[in-house]
């Protein structure tokens, strides 16, 4: 019974170790990573301005959580929801539109109605879309 315990013991060290490892290790090459990016010049693009197949990928996800691209003549569009929220006052902030040797990364947030803000009680569905030069990479939202 007492080798059974310690043998325990000891395999749960082993595991937790080697997730600490781990987990360093990832954040090291997240490190390495972010030193080879470079800024992306991009465009917000207006609701008047989005490719109609586009648009109506976008309409059909709106009410939840998504993430989408889409290419054309040349250009990267990237679209992100945060689905059906109860009110109106909504905005996003784009934090990063930056790319690497590998990939395009976008990182992007919701900000919620002002304390006190006087907004529509109607449903809404914020969501973001940017239009880059196509550089032929994948995106990562972050």
């Amino acid at each position: 019974m007492k080798k059974r315990v310690i043998s325990l013991l000891l395999l749960m060290m082993t595991v937790i170790g080697t997730v600490a490892v781990m987990v360093s290790v990832s954040g090291c090459d997240r490190e390495a990573e972010d030193e080879n990016l470079t800024s992306v010049d991009f465009t917000v693009v207006s609701f008047e301005d989005i490719p109609k197949d586009f648009l109506t990928q976008i309409e059909e996800k709106k009410n939840a959580d998504f993430r989408l691209t889409y290419t054309a003549d040349g250009w990267l569009y990237i679209a992100r929801g945060y689905g059906a929220q109860n009110s109106g006052g909504y905005s996003i902030a784009i934090k990063e539109v930056s790319m690497s040797d590998n990939a395009v990364y976008f990182d992007s947030e919701l900000l919620g109605p002002k304390q006190g803000e006087a907004v529509n009680k109607l449903a809404t569905y914020p969501y973001v879309v940017v239009k880059l030069e196509d550089a032929g990479r994948s995106v990562v939202f972050r």
